[in-house]
């Protein structure tokens, strides 16, 4: 079966700082390639609508599978959904990814018929499956995972063998489109899948049922030297967790001389207890890596339950510095905050040579702030559910809210863009623009024309199309997160995973 496999459009924290390449989507869609359909994919954080449709024209695929990590984009997708129907009726259209499936049942019901069925879960096993049962509703509804308007099929199944998989990354075109920071182009890879941490604003470990697996140390090698690019992104939730395969990975990338610099994610806590690992992955090009900080107080911690101290975070702050590895940090900005609390926090970030990112505490579908704080909403808007923008109601006048959200966040601008940064990467940036990578550089100087405090309120205002819904029950307290689970069943261990 012809099938298009299509990302949705970049969000507003992407549009400076990062384009990521679709690595779920790559991985899909080279599942469903293997097993004997003709694919192709549609990125459009780097390709117009118009080209999308340009493509339907052309190609008339068969089917057309929307990707959607990211709840901002579901009305983009719906809409999309919908004009594809008109013009290709006979196409069977789906869609998956992370908040697709802790949203799959209003997602059918905005798209009103153009949406045959939304895969909830991992999506790799399941596709080809959902593929050869398009056009047979009966059999379609009892696949595991899978919702479709006449009934739901069985609990997603986990992949068996994270091994197995492997990403089309053949079928991306302009890859050097995708960056983040000076890593630029970048690919992206995981090493494990899940996180057995249970942060109240996340929704990572829900989807996974706290299941934590890894890959082959092998096979993660093998992706890895496979790829072009000279900067690599890893995306796994909290790198490095289990030293022992930390140590394992670098052997296997020592062994087969792959020269790279790294970006990843990880936590200060896990810095800590396994810094010789980050020490030997520094002398493999490990040069940036993001730590979720996410508070400058122990209460503020302990609301996000994120189980370290400031303390303990200070103390990862200060091992990055010490191995030459660039932090970036993030805060969690709550519309309860006044004026003193932002204050706090720009004198903070000011204080510490670290990159600090500020974002707005966002319930999500999945986490548990969803289920204690959704009755409080301002908005139902899903394009405002992007950690950018106040969904909760504010302290501050709203206005005044985004004012100094801003003013906040302008201590990222001031302190590593523009000339700022120009001053340090100069001879790094010339070598991007003799080489055609452009992307880095645009960013130094994008980031008055994307955050404005207007701008964000007067998203507020744009007509609402569709509503998120909202969860039966509004939970007192602690939430019973097996609720809140998308994979119940446990991994196996070994080759296929390991908690």
């Amino acid at each position: 079966m012809k099938t298009l496999f299509v990302h949705p459009s970049s969000l507003m924290y992407s549009e400076i700082y990062l384009r990521l390449e679709p690595l779920g989507l790559e991985l899909v869609a080279e599942s469903a390639r293997r097993a004997g359909h003709e694919v192709q994919i549609s990125d459009l954080q780097i390709f117009r609508h118009k080209d999308f449709f340009k493509t339907l024209e052309n190609w008339k695929p068969e089917a057309v599978a929307f990707s959607l990590n990211y709840l901002a984009n579901i009305p983009e997708v719906i809409d999309l959904a919908k004009e594809t129907k008109k013009r290709l009726p006979e196409c069977f259209i789906f869609a998956g990814g992370h908040s697709a499936s802790f949203t799959a049942k209003e997602i059918l019901e905005h798209a009103e018929g153009a949406i045959d069925c939304v895969v909830r879960g991992e999506g790799e096993a399941i596709t080809p499956r959902v593929l050869e049962a398009a056009h047979d509703p009966d059999c379609l509804r009892t696949l595991p995972g899978v919702c479709t308007p006449a009934g739901d099929g069985p609990a997603p199944q986990l992949v068996e063998n994270l091994n197995e998989l492997h990403p089309s990354r053949h079928q991306m075109r302009k890859r050097k489109k995708y960056f983040i920071g000076v890593l630029d182009p970048c690919a992206s890879i995981e090493f494990t899948r899940g996180c057995p941490w249970d942060c109240t604003f996340c929704s990572a470990w829900t989807f996974y049922g706290r299941n934590y697996r890894k890959l082959n140390p092998e096979a993660a090698a093998e992706d890895l030297a496979r790829i072009e690019e000279p900067g690599v992104f890893v995306v796994d939730d909290v790198a490095f967790i289990q030293p022992e395969h930390g140590d394992a990975l670098a052997r296997e990338v020592e062994r087969r001389g792959v020269k790279k610099q790294y970006y990843l994610e990880t936590r200060g806590d896990v810095l800590l207890r396994n810094k010789e690992v980050f020490r030997r992955w520094k002398s493999l090009g490990l040069k940036y890596m993001f730590l979720g900080i996410e508070a400058i107080d122990d209460d503020g911690l302990k609301a996000h339950r994120k189980r370290i101290t400031i303390k303990k975070n200070i103390e990862a702050l200060e091992c990055a510095r010490s191995l030459r590895i660039h932090a970036a940090v993030n805060i969690i900005a709550d519309p309860s905050w006044d004026e003193r609390h932002f204050a706090a926090v720009r004198e903070w970030a000011l204080s510490v040579p670290e990159i600090v990112h500020v974002t707005v505490n966002t319930p999500y579908p999945g986490t548990e702030t969803w289920m204690t704080e959704s009755r409080n909403f301002t908005s139902r808007d899903y394009r405002l559910f992007d950690v950018q923008h106040a969904v909760l109601p504010t302290k501050l006048p709203l206005d005044q809210f985004y004012k100094e959200l801003i003013k906040t966040q302008q201590v990222l601008n001031q302190k590593h863009l523009g000339f700022a940064a120009l001053k340090d990467t100069f001879v790094m940036a010339a070598g991007f623009l003799a080489r055609g990578q452009t992307n880095f550089v645009k960013m130094l100087w994008k980031f008055s024309s994307v955050y404005n405090a207007n701008r964000q309120l007067s998203d507020h205002s744009r007509p609402l199309k569709y509503s998120i819904g909202l969860p039966q029950v509004h939970a007192q307290g602690r939430v019973d997160s097996k609720l809140l689970y998308i994979h119940q069943a446990a991994a196996t261990a070994g080759a296929h995973g390991q908690h």
